[in-house]
C-alpha cells in the first residue's frame, strides 16, 4: 500500500472512529436518563452505543495501525499506547494514546463483564467521561487537518452533540423529581 493510501485510510479512520465514539458516548448518555429518546425505545439506543462504540474501537486500531507506517511522523509501539513518550507532537499524540488506552480498558471489561461484575464494569465504564474528550483534543492538534476549519466544525459539532445528550439527560432529571 502507498505512503499516500496509509495516508488517507489513517485520517479517514480517525475521523469516523471520533464520529463513531461521539455517537457510543451521547447513545451512553442517553440511555442512562431512563427516558426515550424521540420515541425510541431505551434498548435500541443501547444497542446503538453499543455497535457505535465496537465499530469506532476497530476503526481506531486501524487508525492507529496505520501510524506505525507513517514515514513523517515516525511513531513506534510505545508511542501508541504509552501516553506522552512521542518525539512527533508528544502532548497531542499523547492525549490520543491515553484516550486509547482508556478506551481499550472499557472494551476490555466490557467483554468481561458478566465475569468482574457490574460494578467492577461500571466504574471502568465511567473511563469513558475522560476517554472522549481526550480524543476530541488529540483530534484538534495532533493530524495534518488540526487546523483545517472543515476539522474543528466538526470537533465542535461532536462537543454540541455530547454537551446536548447531557443537557437532556440531566435536565430530564429535574423534572423527575417527585413532587
Amino acid at each position: 500500500m502507498s505512503t499516500d493510501a496509509l495516508w488517507y485510510l489513517g485520517r479517514g479512520t480517525g475521523v469516523m472512529a471520533l464520529l463513531l465514539l461521539t455517537a457510543a458516548v451521547a447513545a451512553g448518555v442517553l440511555t442512562w436518563s431512563g427516558r426515550t429518546v424521540a420515541g425510541v425505545p431505551r434498548f435500541a439506543v443501547a444497542v446503538v452505543h453499543r455497535n457505535a462504540g465496537l465499530i469506532a474501537t476497530v476503526l481506531l486500531v486501524v487508525h492507529v495501525s496505520t501510524l506505525l507506517f507513517d514515514p513523517y511522523a515516525q511513531l513506534k509501539l510505545a508511542d501508541l499506547v504509552v501516553p506522552f513518550t512521542s518525539i512527533y507532537r508528544p502532548l497531542w499524540i499523547g492525549l490520543g494514546a491515553a484516550a486509547f488506552d482508556l478506551l481499550l480498558a472499557i472494551v476490555v471489561t466490557s467483554m468481561l463483564r458478566t465475569r468482574i461484575g457490574l460494578r467492577g464494569w461500571r466504574a471502568v465504564h465511567w473511563f469513558a467521561y475522560a476517554s472522549w474528550p481526550l480524543a476530541l483534543l488529540h483530534v484538534l492538534g495532533a493530524g495534518s487537518d488540526a487546523g483545517q476549519a472543515w476539522l474543528r466544525a466538526l470537533a465542535v459539532t461532536c462537543f454540541i452533540v455530547v454537551a446536548g445528550a447531557a443537557t437532556w439527560r440531566f435536565a430530564g432529571r429535574s423534572r423527575e423529581v417527585p413532587v
